[in-house]
């Protein structure tokens, strides 16, 4: 048996995470931080640091987010946005760190047989849920089993055959067959069964924050829990996460010091915050992409999905938004997976206006086509790119328009229904590699882009079932070059992700998941 205690490492993942925070300066002796802390310039960095000062506990501070909460109950929630925001309230038995590795929460060590098909738990001493009530072993079973519902079949638990209680601190959860990923899966809120009739009124979890109010539109609003089983967090009383629903409103008020935290600005955003801020910077460690609806009759063909990866200027796409900070990819899986990653199909394709436009006349589109691009409303810098992918596409023929979506709608007709001819937009996955290349077998169901490629369909199904780390690495890396090669999508960029945090803070930090950690937050003096 393999076990783990006081910092459990996820071992099928080797996360090197790009993010990185920025301070005021470096220690109290150095002149040069003082007298850029004292301009009240707004400094841009990569470099981790240490603010000035100490840590001070308490205060409260305005988080703005960019859309409303989908749900409030953590099994049933969609949104990355959502995922952000409910990650202060709810643990599950482990949880990520900034790192990508996995540390204990709800449990304090763990167990895995040889061939990862048996995952013991046990439960860590005293710990408690907002209302008060002991973390029971039944808690556990309950929550487990009602997110695999909730999940279905095709989901990572449809190989989950029980969950067995083997007494008040131990919990076995026994698979169907080997996955040595699927510790990524019990990251699902831990909630209390005894709370199951307010799940989307009164979440109660067993994370640093606690809920205060929900007022749909507007705010999520928490409360530092003093019962948290690290007593050394959180340092904040109080945080509320303001729903902004534009970016140039949020913009503003940062400026009028309405807001301490707003994620996802473009360079020319940040260039308007003259003063009072530090611009963190990171990767938003999502792929986006412009993704291709493959039953839509054009991009049947693997010509016309091909033309379009030549056509897409993704250089001027990164210069003119983030001003080159950007990692262009060219698969579906974000580069801070880096053992895992295949950095060869960042090269598969480059512009090439003239073998586009000889692609679509082979393909029987030599006048091009009409194509209508839907993007949803919740990320301005996708609206920004898809503004220049429709100029790249006239210069080989391609009469493309953006219909801009409500967020939900967008979720319901293009995600859900899967009612469109392209998109644009950002999708994530967990700390499980096979997560971020879920969205392509034949018959998933999370197969919004209508994928259908039996060779990737084999490959990825044997990178699951395998234990051999080397050979899942292998596998992974084919089914990235099967995506580029077989043009499944254009897939850009892990977008620059760039933070605007009060100069009066420190302790903000990146993940390589949704999240947005306030616990470490805090004020300094």
């Amino acid at each position: 048996m393999k076990k783990r205690t006081n910092k459990i490492l996820l071992s099928v993942m080797t996360l090197v995470v790009t993010a990185a925070l920025c301070a005021c300066g470096g220690g109290k002796g150095d002149e040069s931080s003082a007298e850029s802390k004292n301009s009240s310039e707004t400094t841009t960095t990569e470099a981790e640091s240490t603010a000035q000062g100490t840590a001070v506990k308490g205060g409260e501070v305005t988080v703005g987010i960019a859309q409303d909460l989908d749900s409030l109950d953590p099994h049933k929630m969609v949104y990355a946005g959502t995922k952000e925001v409910l990650f202060n309230v709810f643990e599950g038995l482990v949880k990520p760190d900034k790192s990508g590795d996995l540390v204990p929460a709800v449990a304090s060590e763990y167990e895995v047989s040889e061939d990862a098909k048996v995952y013991t738990f046990t439960l860590r001493d005293g710990i408690t849920f907002h209302d008060g009530s002991a973390v029971t072993a039944e808690d556990v079973k309950y929550s487990i089993e009602r997110y695999a519902e909730i999940q279905g079949e095709g989901s990572a638990f449809s190989i989950m055959d029980s969950v067995e209680i083997v007494d008040e601190k131990t919990v076995k959860v026994n698979l169907t067959e080997g996955n040595s990923e699927f510790l990524a899966n019990l990251t699902l809120a831990i909630l209390p069964q005894s709370n199951e009739a307010n799940f989307e009124t009164q979440p109660i979890g067993t994370g640093p924050f606690k809920f205060v109010s929900f007022t749909p539109g507007q705010s999520f609003v928490v409360e530092a829990y003093e019962g948290y089983w690290n007593p050394e967090l959180p340092y904040l009383d109080k945080v509320t996460f303001k729903i902004v629903a534009d970016t140039d409103t949020a913009v503003t008020e940062l400026q009028a010091g309405t807001l301490d935290v707003w994620q996802y600005l473009t360079d020319d955003q940040v260039a308007t915050l003259t003063s009072g801020f530090n611009i963190l910077q990171g990767n938003v460690n999502y792929v986006q992409a412009l993704f291709l609806n493959n039953s839509f009759e054009p991009f049947q063909d693997v010509r016309v999905r091909q033309a379009m990866n030549y056509a897409v200027d993704k250089d001027q796409i990164n210069e003119m938004l983030f001003g080159g900070k950007s990692h262009l990819i060219g698969t579906n899986m974000i580069p801070a997976f880096s053992k895992y990653y295949n950095e060869e199909t960042e090269t598969v394709y480059t512009r090439d206006v003239e073998k586009a436009k000889e692609l679509l006349a082979e393909a029987g589109y030599p006048d091009g086509f009409d194509l209508v691009i839907r993007v949803p409303d919740n990320y301005k810098p996708h609206e920004s790119t898809a503004e220049i992918i429709v100029e790249s596409l006239k210069e080989v023929g391609i009469n493309a328009t953006i219909q801009l979506d409500e967020f939900s709608s967008w979720v319901e007709e293009v995600y859900t229904g899967r009612d469109f001819q392209a998109t644009i937009v950002a999708v994530d996955g967990t700390l499980s590699p096979g997560s971020w290349l879920e969205k392509n077998p034949s018959d998933a169901p999370k197969n919004f882009t209508n994928y259908s490629n039996a060779e990737f369909d084999e490959t990825y199904a044997a990178a699951l079932a395998t234990v051999d780390d080397d050979e899942k690495v292998e596998l992974y890396k084919k089914c990235q070059m099967i995506l580029a090669e077989d043009a499944a999508s254009v897939y850009i960029q892990d977008a620059a992700n760039l933070v605007a945090v009060n100069e009066k803070l420190d302790g903000y930090v990146f993940y390589p998941c949704a999240a947005q950690d306030m616990s470490g937050v805090h004020f300094v003096e």
